[in-house]
Formats: C-alpha cells, structure tokens, sequence
C-alpha cells in the first residue's frame, strides 16, 4: 500500500461534479493535486456506492465541508463504481443530491491497486482515506475495513495538526499547544 512520504500515484479518471444536464462529468488528474496556493487534498474512497454505510460516510464529508473548505483543503470521494453509477446514487439518494466534491470513478480499478487498496476477493476499494499536501506528497492514510466507517472529525483533527507542521501530542486538536523541544 501507498504510505507517508510518498508521491500520489498519476492518475486521470472521469469523475461526477454536479447533476446538472451536459455538466455532469469532468476528467481530474493528478496535477489537481500539486499546487503553489497551499491548498491541501483529502481523497477518501469507499467500497460501493449503492450500500448501507457508503452514504454515511460520503453525506459526513459533505456537512463538513466548509470545514475542509476553511483549511484550504480540497475534497475527493472515490470508488471503483462507474462515473454513472455515482450520478445516479447522486440522483436518488436525497442526502447525496447537493454533493460540493467530485466523485471519482476508478472503474478499470488501476488507481485503487496501484494505492494497494484494492479488496482482494470482490476487487473494490477498502475505506480509506489519504490527506496529500500541495506538492502530491501523502502525509496520512488510514484504512478501514469494509463493515466499518470513518470518522470525518478524526480527519480533520489530523488534518489540523499536519497544517501546523509542529509536533502535536496525543488527542491534541486545533486551538490547543503544540509540543515544543
């Protein structure tokens, strides 16, 4: 599996942006994540999005948004679903209709292998999530297994405390010291 200090794979994949006719789709790549603004990426992908906890999990991300927006961060759902399938979860689940993040679709599923997140048995993407700084380069991860979802407060707290490139003691959070030597 990808992890910290290293670069984001390259990737170019179609992703869902919006349900309006003729501007549901946009191709994103991977130069979108390697910036000079300072602005920071969180890609969390998840198993299916026709399931029980998926939705959860993607309508969280989305009420916190303006949270990641604040931290100049930029936010990417993903699955190894087709691009149409996620604009139809998008259609008909009412807590998924007002997305403000793109869905990523991986359907040749290389991104996800090459992430080394890929589910062995059915080939979908286990839970996880990657907080890439403005140069590409992966400065968390966590995995979650299929049955069990995130905790977006989590990924912000982390968040936190890599934006402030000091060292930050256990349970800290946004507002509280920082450790000095």
């Amino acid at each position: 599996m990808i992890t910290i200090g290293q670069k984001f794979p390259a990737f170019s994949k179609t992703a869902v942006v919006s349900l309006e006719k003729g501007k549901e789709f946009e191709t994103l790549t991977s130069d979108y994540l390697v910036n000079d603004d300072n602005v920071w990426t969180v890609m969390f992908w998840w198993p299916k999005d026709f399931t029980f906890v998926c939705p959860t999990e993607i309508a969280e991300f989305n009420k916190n948004y303006g949270e990641f927006r604040d931290r100049e961060t930029r936010l990417i759902g993903a699955s190894t679903d087709s691009e149409f399938v996620h604009a139809a979860r998008r259609t008909h689940h009412d807590d998924l209709r007002d997305l403000k993040f793109p869905m990523l679709a991986d359907t040749s599923k290389s991104l996800a292998e090459e992430l080394g997140i890929l589910e062995p048995n059915e080939k979908i993407a286990y839970r996880a999530t990657f907080i890439i700084d403005p140069t590409g380069i992966v400065r968390w991860v966590c995995v979650n297994d299929l049955s069990v979802g995130r905790n977006v407060k989590e990924v912000l707290r982390v968040l936190d405390g890599l934006q402030t490139d000091e060292l930050c003691p256990c349970n800290w959070e946004k507002g509280q010291e920082t450790l000095t030597v």
